[in-house]
């Protein structure tokens, strides 16, 4: 005979569960009580930290520079307070986390019950069976939102004993609040964070603010979801560099045509996070305005051919005619370093193209090693191009990537993320480390004198001589690979009058010297004779190389050991052309040497 539970039974019992539950909510209550005062307390604790480090912050930041003792206490105090701010805020998170634990737990019981009912109730109906069928799938989504919750419950509690262990061995010293540079961001705002503002007015105080770059504009508000104050309008029209000339730390100045605004950091490596970012603004600023500019079949012809065609009845300009002279090098209709077609900016000192992206890394690495420039924004001289012309995208890859297949780091493309094209680039340039060794990319290396076609072997030179020599013979692959394993750029060569790599290519090439100097050779190192570059340029009548080097700043007025000065040279010489640069230089400069030099002549 089946048992059945008695139905009359379970009436009685409902007293007994209902005063169990009396019971659980009254201790429930008084849990409640507990933790509310508990994490208000906490609660108050954060918040005072926070007001510490805030006051701290400010002290550091009002630090003067030359006062060393107060700047080390108020870097000490900021640590400090930095510190307490952070284990304040882990204790706050901690008690938030405790406090939905608990509601978890609750809701995590509940369920248990109602599961445990529901299987009474099915046991208690066994002959009403057919009428409960409707809630067995009610049933089971019960029982797997149950077994998720569990899951969930311990993955988070798991989750933020890591983070808490993490937090608490990192270095406080370091500050996290720092943002990468996003201009790709989903809301829109490229980077953002605290900065300290001048104020225009007569008493010039300081206030942080919150900044942030958004829609080609930096713009500023005082606390979170305030009224947006706009600094720059368009960031196309503004420049930023940073400030010495103010007694605080880690300033930086932009400028537009209307106004200028002093900012602060709280770092230098904040202070170059945004510097680098509003010029990485100003350069995607401007490269969305052409894209807007041209139709889209001009933009489909540009991105399948490497090469930019402006809308109709735009005229010519030295940009576009750059452009396509450096595109049409070999690898140079792909970005250098993540493949990318079409690229319209370029590292001039290296001579390789650029996308965009790739550009802003670049520029970030500081003009020490890449000096960015656009092919169609900007203005190129004869020059220039043609050094460009004489390296390119393959030639620089054979140098910067010898070894890439022999390391396990892949190369990126161009829909790869920001940081892997950062990692990369910063591996090839800064780093060096797919470069093979000297002697064996120097090995087999046989070139000819252009004088007496005697072959030189440059297997076994040491990266200075190999610049030295690869410089008088042209030869701008060699001179890249021997700066890329660190030849000094003003190496002197003791064996053949003191004389340097710019020396030896002012002998022929008007490119070579261009490189050399991107690459900071000094115009007015002199040999053993003392004469510099220009000295050479004007002995050999080279016209085109004195305009060069009296534009990047030779001294004209500089004399060898005969006491000759290039103006004396190239009178000597009867070379009209070279006298009349340099007077003009000198008329540019110093007019009052000009009438001076005159009457002496007379």
């Amino acid at each position: 005979m089946t048992v059945k539970l008695d139905f009359e039974e379970c009436l009685k019992d409902s007293p007994r569960f209902r005063a169990e539950i009396e019971k659980v909510e009254v201790n429930v209550n008084e849990l409640e009580t507990r933790l509310e005062k508990r994490f208000k307390d906490v609660r108050k604790e954060f918040e005072r930290s926070s007001e510490n480090l805030e006051a701290a912050l400010s002290r550091n930041a009002q630090a003067p520079r030359g006062k060393q003792h107060e700047v080390e206490e108020a870097s000490n105090n900021l640590l400090n307070a930095r510190r307490a701010f952070r284990s304040g805020a882990l204790d706050y998170v901690l008690q938030v986390h405790t406090y939905t634990s608990i509601y978890s737990g609750l809701k995590m019981y509940l369920d248990s019950c109602m599961l445990s009912l529901m299987e009474a109730q099915a046991l208690f109906f066994q002959q009403g069976y057919q009428s409960l069928t409707e809630l067995e799938n009610y049933q089971k989504q019960l029982s797997d939102e149950y077994t998720q919750l569990v899951l969930n419950s311990a993955r988070e509690k798991r989750d933020m004993e890591q983070s808490h262990g993490a937090v608490k061995k990192k270095d406080v010293s370091y500050d996290d609040s720092i943002m990468d540079f996003s201009p790709d961001a989903p809301n829109g705002i490229a980077m953002e964070g605290y900065l300290y503002k001048r104020a225009s007015n007569a008493f010039k105080t300081w206030s942080r603010r919150w900044f942030s770059i958004q829609k080609n504009q930096l713009v500023y508000q005082k606390k979170h979801n305030e009224q947006i104050t706009v600094v720059v309008e368009d960031l196309r029209l503004c420049t930023v560099k940073p400030y010495s000339e103010q007694d605080r730390r880690f300033c930086f100045e932009v400028v537009s045509p209307s106004k200028s605004c002093l900012l602060q950091a709280d770092s230098e490596r904040q202070q170059q996070s945004w510097i680098s970012a509003v010029q990485n603004s100003i350069a995607s600023a401007f490269q969305d305005r052409r894209d807007d500019n041209l139709s889209p079949r001009d933009r489909c012809s540009s991105v399948s051919a490497g090469s930019v065609r402006l809308s109709a009845g735009e005229p010519e300009s030295s940009g576009r005619k750059a452009l396509e002279e450096v595109q049409a090098i070999s690898g140079n209709g792909q970005c250098c370093d993540c493949g990318e077609p079409g690229p319209d900016w370029a590292s001039i000192n290296l001579g390789i193209t650029l996308c965009i992206t790739c550009s802003g890394i670049h520029r970030s690495l500081g003009v020490h090693f890449s000096k960015v420039r656009s092919l169609t924004l900007d203005s190129w001289e004869p020059e220039l191009i043609k050094l460009m012309c004489e390296l390119g995208n393959t030639a620089i890859n054979k140098i910067y990537e010898a070894r890439i297949d022999e390391i396990t780091i892949k190369k990126p493309h161009s829909s790869s993320p920001r940081q892997d094209k950062e990692s990369w680039i910063r591996s090839k340039y800064v780093e060096k480390k797919f470069i093979h060794k000297l002697p064996e990319t120097g090995r087999g290396t046989v070139l000819r004198r252009s004088k007496n076609d005697e072959e030189e072997d440059l297997s076994g030179l040491h990266p200075g001589a190999l610049l030295y020599r690869s410089a008088a013979m042209q030869h701008f692959p060699l001179m890249a690979d021997a700066l890329a394993h660190g030849a000094d750029v003003n190496w002197v060569n003791v064996a053949e009058d003191s004389k340097t790599p710019l020396i030896q290519a002012a002998m022929n090439s008007l490119a070579a010297c261009e490189f050399l100097l991107q690459n900071g050779a000094n115009v007015n190192q002199v040999d053993s004779n003392g004469r510099g570059p220009l000295h050479h340029a004007t002995i050999l009548g080279h016209t085109g190389l004195v305009c060069l080097f009296l534009k990047r700043g030779a001294d004209y007025n500089a004399k060898d050991i005969d006491d000759k000065d290039p103006i004396g040279i190239a009178i000597d010489n009867a070379n009209a052309d070279i006298v009349t640069l340099d007077f003009s230089q000198m008329a540019s400069n110093y007019p009052e040497k000009l009438k001076r030099h005159s009457a002496d002549m007379k």
